[in-house]
Protein backbone atom coordinates (compact mmCIF):
# COMPACT_ATOMS: atom_id res chain seq x y z
CA UNK A 1 0.00 0.00 0.00
CA UNK A 2 1.26 3.31 -1.21
CA UNK A 3 1.48 6.51 1.23
CA UNK A 4 0.16 9.74 0.01
CA UNK A 5 2.23 12.51 -0.61
CA UNK A 6 2.32 15.97 1.23
CA UNK A 7 0.73 17.21 -1.87
CA UNK A 8 -1.62 15.02 -2.08
CA UNK A 9 -2.94 15.11 1.66
CA UNK A 10 -2.77 18.91 1.46
CA UNK A 11 -5.11 18.57 -1.80
CA UNK A 12 -7.52 16.17 0.42
CA UNK A 13 -7.66 18.65 2.90
CA UNK A 14 -8.27 21.78 1.17
CA UNK A 15 -10.91 19.89 -0.83
CA UNK A 16 -12.56 18.94 1.91
CA UNK A 17 -12.85 22.22 3.79
CA UNK A 18 -14.07 23.50 0.55
CA UNK A 19 -16.89 20.84 1.09
CA UNK A 20 -17.58 21.72 4.58
CA UNK A 21 -17.68 25.63 3.59
CA UNK A 22 -20.36 25.23 0.99
CA UNK A 23 -22.34 22.37 3.45
CA UNK A 24 -22.32 24.84 6.29
CA UNK A 25 -23.58 28.01 4.08
CA UNK A 26 -26.41 25.44 2.92
CA UNK A 27 -27.36 24.57 6.07
CA UNK A 28 -27.31 28.26 7.04
CA UNK A 29 -29.58 28.79 3.94
CA UNK A 30 -31.76 25.97 4.54
CA UNK A 31 -32.72 27.01 8.33
CA UNK A 32 -33.19 30.38 7.11
CA UNK A 33 -35.63 28.91 4.51
CA UNK A 34 -37.54 26.33 5.92
CA UNK A 35 -40.66 27.19 8.36
CA UNK A 36 -43.60 26.65 9.24
CA UNK A 37 -44.35 30.06 7.53
CA UNK A 38 -43.86 29.10 4.08
CA UNK A 39 -41.44 31.97 2.01
CA UNK A 40 -40.97 31.64 -1.60
CA UNK A 41 -37.09 31.23 -2.84
CA UNK A 42 -37.30 34.96 -4.08
CA UNK A 43 -39.01 36.28 -1.09
CA UNK A 44 -36.31 34.95 1.11
CA UNK A 45 -33.70 36.15 -0.60
CA UNK A 46 -35.60 39.58 -0.91
CA UNK A 47 -36.00 39.47 2.45
CA UNK A 48 -31.95 38.70 3.38
CA UNK A 49 -30.84 41.87 1.23
CA UNK A 50 -33.44 44.52 1.61
CA UNK A 51 -34.48 46.14 4.28
CA UNK A 52 -38.12 46.19 3.54
CA UNK A 53 -40.16 45.59 7.35
CA UNK A 54 -42.59 42.91 5.64
CA UNK A 55 -43.58 39.90 6.98
CA UNK A 56 -40.97 37.52 5.51
CA UNK A 57 -38.19 40.33 6.91
CA UNK A 58 -39.31 40.26 10.54
CA UNK A 59 -40.13 36.36 10.62
CA UNK A 60 -36.26 35.59 9.01
CA UNK A 61 -34.05 38.60 10.72
CA UNK A 62 -36.03 38.34 14.35
CA UNK A 63 -36.82 34.55 14.70
CA UNK A 64 -35.41 32.09 11.47
CA UNK A 65 -31.51 34.01 11.93
CA UNK A 66 -31.02 34.10 15.69
CA UNK A 67 -32.03 30.64 15.93
CA UNK A 68 -30.14 29.02 13.21
CA UNK A 69 -26.67 31.36 14.25
CA UNK A 70 -27.48 29.30 17.57
CA UNK A 71 -27.50 26.35 16.47
CA UNK A 72 -24.68 26.16 14.12
CA UNK A 73 -21.96 28.06 17.45
CA UNK A 74 -23.49 24.81 19.22
CA UNK A 75 -23.15 22.82 17.43
CA UNK A 76 -19.65 24.12 17.06
CA UNK A 77 -18.96 24.31 20.33
CA UNK A 78 -19.81 20.90 21.19
CA UNK A 79 -17.57 19.58 18.34
CA UNK A 80 -14.53 21.01 19.24
CA UNK A 81 -14.99 19.89 23.13
CA UNK A 82 -15.25 16.42 21.81
CA UNK A 83 -12.21 16.80 19.83
CA UNK A 84 -10.24 18.32 22.62
CA UNK A 85 -11.50 15.72 25.10
CA UNK A 86 -10.92 12.96 22.91
CA UNK A 87 -6.99 13.78 22.70
CA UNK A 88 -6.84 14.76 26.53
CA UNK A 89 -7.88 11.45 27.41
CA UNK A 90 -6.73 9.23 24.81
CA UNK A 91 -10.24 7.83 24.47
CA UNK A 92 -12.08 7.50 21.84
CA UNK A 93 -15.62 7.28 23.29
CA UNK A 94 -15.35 10.63 25.42
CA UNK A 95 -17.79 13.44 24.51
CA UNK A 96 -18.58 16.86 26.26
CA UNK A 97 -20.25 15.17 29.12
CA UNK A 98 -18.32 12.74 29.44
CA UNK A 99 -16.81 14.62 32.76
CA UNK A 100 -19.90 15.50 34.64
CA UNK A 101 -19.82 19.25 33.31
CA UNK A 102 -22.97 18.87 31.18
CA UNK A 103 -24.60 17.24 34.18
CA UNK A 104 -24.20 19.77 36.69
CA UNK A 105 -25.27 23.01 34.05
CA UNK A 106 -28.69 20.36 33.67
CA UNK A 107 -29.13 19.76 37.64
CA UNK A 108 -28.85 23.25 38.47
CA UNK A 109 -31.07 24.28 35.23
CA UNK A 110 -34.01 21.98 36.06
CA UNK A 111 -33.80 22.81 39.69
CA UNK A 112 -34.09 26.65 38.92
CA UNK A 113 -36.92 25.78 36.75
CA UNK A 114 -38.99 23.85 39.33
CA UNK A 115 -38.53 27.39 41.50
CA UNK A 116 -39.92 29.05 38.41
CA UNK A 117 -36.66 31.13 37.82
CA UNK A 118 -37.21 32.96 34.50
CA UNK A 119 -34.41 32.08 31.46
CA UNK A 120 -31.57 34.68 33.04
CA UNK A 121 -32.08 32.94 36.77
CA UNK A 122 -31.98 29.18 34.78
CA UNK A 123 -28.94 30.26 32.76
CA UNK A 124 -27.23 31.38 36.02
CA UNK A 125 -28.06 28.82 38.26
CA UNK A 126 -26.94 26.08 35.34
CA UNK A 127 -23.58 28.22 34.71
CA UNK A 128 -23.23 27.60 38.67
CA UNK A 129 -23.60 23.74 38.76
CA UNK A 130 -21.32 23.47 35.70
CA UNK A 131 -18.43 25.67 37.49
CA UNK A 132 -19.04 23.45 40.82
CA UNK A 133 -18.18 19.92 38.36
CA UNK A 134 -15.86 21.18 36.84
CA UNK A 135 -14.04 22.18 40.03
CA UNK A 136 -14.87 18.76 41.94
CA UNK A 137 -13.40 17.08 38.53
CA UNK A 138 -10.73 19.04 38.22
CA UNK A 139 -9.35 18.89 41.90
CA UNK A 140 -9.82 15.28 42.28
CA UNK A 141 -8.08 14.50 38.43
CA UNK A 142 -5.40 17.41 39.24
CA UNK A 143 -3.57 16.47 42.93
CA UNK A 144 -0.23 17.91 43.96
CA UNK A 145 0.88 19.02 40.54
CA UNK A 146 0.24 15.72 39.22
CA UNK A 147 -2.30 15.23 36.44
CA UNK A 148 -3.77 11.54 35.72
CA UNK A 149 -6.16 11.08 33.08
CA UNK A 150 -7.51 8.06 34.02
CA UNK A 151 -8.51 9.19 37.19
CA UNK A 152 -10.11 12.29 35.82
CA UNK A 153 -12.10 10.40 33.27
CA UNK A 154 -13.27 7.98 36.48
CA UNK A 155 -13.77 10.95 38.21
CA UNK A 156 -15.95 12.66 35.64
CA UNK A 157 -18.25 9.58 35.01
CA UNK A 158 -18.83 8.81 38.75
CA UNK A 159 -19.76 12.21 39.18
CA UNK A 160 -21.86 12.23 35.44
CA UNK A 161 -23.99 9.05 37.34
CA UNK A 162 -24.49 10.46 40.58
CA UNK A 163 -25.73 13.89 38.98
CA UNK A 164 -27.88 11.88 36.40
CA UNK A 165 -29.89 9.95 39.78
CA UNK A 166 -30.44 13.79 41.28
CA UNK A 167 -31.36 14.71 37.92
CA UNK A 168 -34.21 11.92 37.93
CA UNK A 169 -35.06 12.75 41.21
CA UNK A 170 -35.59 16.25 40.28
CA UNK A 171 -37.88 15.00 37.18
CA UNK A 172 -40.07 13.10 39.25
CA UNK A 173 -40.61 15.58 41.76
CA UNK A 174 -41.47 18.36 39.09
CA UNK A 175 -45.08 19.40 38.64
CA UNK A 176 -46.61 17.76 35.18
CA UNK A 177 -46.69 21.66 33.88
CA UNK A 178 -43.34 21.91 33.74
CA UNK A 179 -42.25 18.57 32.98
CA UNK A 180 -42.60 18.53 29.26
CA UNK A 181 -40.28 21.83 29.03
CA UNK A 182 -37.40 20.24 31.11
CA UNK A 183 -37.64 17.26 29.43
CA UNK A 184 -37.28 19.10 25.98
CA UNK A 185 -34.28 20.41 27.55
CA UNK A 186 -32.89 17.19 28.17
CA UNK A 187 -33.18 16.24 24.64
CA UNK A 188 -31.93 19.59 23.19
CA UNK A 189 -34.15 22.39 22.81
CA UNK A 190 -33.06 25.62 20.88
CA UNK A 191 -36.11 27.16 20.85
CA UNK A 192 -35.56 29.73 23.54
CA UNK A 193 -32.24 30.04 22.47
CA UNK A 194 -31.65 34.17 22.15
CA UNK A 195 -28.93 35.80 21.05
CA UNK A 196 -25.64 33.70 20.85
CA UNK A 197 -22.72 36.19 20.94
CA UNK A 198 -21.47 34.81 24.44
CA UNK A 199 -21.46 31.73 22.73
CA UNK A 200 -19.85 32.79 19.71
CA UNK A 201 -17.26 34.52 21.67
CA UNK A 202 -16.35 31.42 23.30
CA UNK A 203 -15.86 29.28 20.38
CA UNK A 204 -13.42 32.16 19.23
CA UNK A 205 -11.25 32.18 22.18
CA UNK A 206 -11.52 28.43 22.06
CA UNK A 207 -10.83 27.07 19.21
CA UNK A 208 -8.52 30.06 18.17
CA UNK A 209 -6.23 28.98 21.40
CA UNK A 210 -6.91 24.85 20.74
CA UNK A 211 -5.50 26.46 17.45
CA UNK A 212 -2.16 27.59 18.35
CA UNK A 213 -2.17 24.31 20.71
CA UNK A 214 -2.26 22.31 17.55
CA UNK A 215 1.29 20.97 17.78
CA UNK A 216 1.32 20.04 21.00
CA UNK A 217 -1.93 18.31 20.70
CA UNK A 218 -0.58 16.40 17.35
CA UNK A 219 2.37 15.11 19.80
CA UNK A 220 -0.03 15.05 22.95
CA UNK A 221 -2.07 12.34 20.91
CA UNK A 222 0.98 10.19 20.50
CA UNK A 223 1.65 9.42 24.24
CA UNK A 224 2.55 11.76 26.88
CA UNK A 225 6.30 10.25 26.82
CA UNK A 226 6.64 11.25 23.14
CA UNK A 227 5.09 14.54 23.91
CA UNK A 228 7.28 15.34 26.43
CA UNK A 229 10.50 13.97 24.44
CA UNK A 230 9.46 16.94 21.64
CA UNK A 231 9.75 19.45 24.82
CA UNK A 232 5.55 19.44 25.39
CA UNK A 233 4.76 20.91 28.36
CA UNK A 234 2.23 18.21 29.12
CA UNK A 235 0.75 19.70 32.49
CA UNK A 236 0.03 22.80 31.57
CA UNK A 237 -1.20 21.75 27.79
CA UNK A 238 -3.52 18.93 29.81
CA UNK A 239 -4.95 22.03 31.89
CA UNK A 240 -5.46 24.30 28.96
CA UNK A 241 -7.43 21.64 27.44
CA UNK A 242 -9.32 20.92 29.97
CA UNK A 243 -10.54 23.97 30.43
CA UNK A 244 -11.08 25.18 27.48
CA UNK A 245 -13.46 22.02 26.49
CA UNK A 246 -15.41 22.71 29.57
CA UNK A 247 -15.92 26.19 28.72
CA UNK A 248 -16.92 25.24 25.10
CA UNK A 249 -19.34 22.39 26.90
CA UNK A 250 -21.27 24.89 29.36
CA UNK A 251 -21.39 27.63 26.80
CA UNK A 252 -23.36 25.12 24.68
CA UNK A 253 -25.46 23.45 27.28
CA UNK A 254 -26.61 27.24 28.21
CA UNK A 255 -27.27 27.88 24.72
CA UNK A 256 -29.35 24.66 23.61
CA UNK A 257 -29.44 22.26 26.27
CA UNK A 258 -27.84 18.88 26.55
CA UNK A 259 -27.49 17.41 22.96
CA UNK A 260 -26.25 14.58 22.24
CA UNK A 261 -23.77 12.54 19.50
CA UNK A 262 -22.44 15.73 17.96
CA UNK A 263 -19.10 16.33 20.26
CA UNK A 264 -18.56 12.41 19.94
CA UNK A 265 -19.07 11.54 16.65
CA UNK A 266 -18.26 14.74 14.53
CA UNK A 267 -14.30 14.15 14.81
CA UNK A 268 -14.56 10.55 14.27
CA UNK A 269 -16.23 11.52 10.96
CA UNK A 270 -13.46 13.66 9.95
CA UNK A 271 -10.59 11.37 10.95
CA UNK A 272 -12.13 9.20 8.89
CA UNK A 273 -12.37 11.35 5.99
CA UNK A 274 -8.59 11.22 6.16
CA UNK A 275 -7.85 14.15 8.37
CA UNK A 276 -5.91 13.74 11.74
CA UNK A 277 -3.50 16.91 12.34
CA UNK A 278 -5.01 19.10 14.74
CA UNK A 279 -4.53 21.88 12.54
CA UNK A 280 -7.30 20.91 10.05
CA UNK A 281 -9.20 18.56 12.41
CA UNK A 282 -10.54 21.50 14.85
CA UNK A 283 -11.78 23.36 12.46
CA UNK A 284 -12.90 21.47 10.01
CA UNK A 285 -15.08 19.39 13.10
CA UNK A 286 -16.80 22.43 13.84
CA UNK A 287 -17.80 23.41 10.74
CA UNK A 288 -19.43 19.96 10.08
CA UNK A 289 -20.91 20.05 14.33
CA UNK A 290 -22.54 23.43 13.57
CA UNK A 291 -23.77 22.16 9.77
CA UNK A 292 -24.99 19.20 11.26
CA UNK A 293 -26.86 20.62 13.93
CA UNK A 294 -28.34 23.32 12.27
CA UNK A 295 -29.88 20.79 9.79
CA UNK A 296 -30.69 18.89 12.47
CA UNK A 297 -32.98 22.04 14.06
CA UNK A 298 -34.14 22.95 10.99
CA UNK A 299 -35.51 19.56 10.92
CA UNK A 300 -36.77 19.63 14.14
CA UNK A 301 -38.86 22.59 14.05
CA UNK A 302 -40.29 21.67 10.41
CA UNK A 303 -41.10 17.94 9.91
CA UNK A 304 -43.91 18.23 12.74
CA UNK A 305 -44.73 21.96 12.03
CA UNK A 306 -46.56 24.13 13.99
CA UNK A 307 -45.06 21.54 16.86
CA UNK A 308 -41.08 21.33 17.58
CA UNK A 309 -39.43 18.54 18.52
CA UNK A 310 -36.58 17.86 20.42
CA UNK A 311 -33.51 18.69 18.17
CA UNK A 312 -30.75 15.42 19.68
CA UNK A 313 -33.81 12.93 18.03
CA UNK A 314 -32.34 14.29 14.29
CA UNK A 315 -28.61 14.30 15.36
CA UNK A 316 -29.01 10.90 16.06
CA UNK A 317 -30.89 10.04 12.79
CA UNK A 318 -28.89 11.97 10.60
CA UNK A 319 -25.22 11.03 12.29
CA UNK A 320 -25.68 7.18 12.90
CA UNK A 321 -26.12 5.89 9.44
CA UNK A 322 -23.84 8.18 7.98
CA UNK A 323 -20.90 7.09 10.59
CA UNK A 324 -22.56 3.70 10.04
CA UNK A 325 -21.79 4.16 6.08
CA UNK A 326 -18.24 5.72 6.96
CA UNK A 327 -17.11 2.83 9.18
CA UNK A 328 -18.31 0.15 6.99
CA UNK A 329 -16.85 2.19 3.73
CA UNK A 330 -13.67 2.36 4.55
CA UNK A 331 -11.02 0.12 6.02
Amino acid sequence: MTERSPAGIGATRSRLAAALVLLSVASLFLGLYFGSLHFSLPQTAAALWSGTPDLAHRVIWELRLPRVLAAFVCGALLATAGALLQVLLRNPLADPYILGVSGGAALGALAAMVFGAGALGVNGVALLGALVAAGIVFGVGFRGGDWNAYRLLLTGVVLAAGLGALISLVLTLAPDAQLKGMLFWLMGDLSDAGSSGAAWAVLAIVLGGAMLLAPGLNALNLGNLKARSLGVAVGALQIAIYFGASAATVAAVLLGGTIGFIGLIMPHVIRLLGVNDYRWLLPLSALLGGAVLTLADTLARTVWAPQQLPVGIFTALIGVPTMLWLLSARR
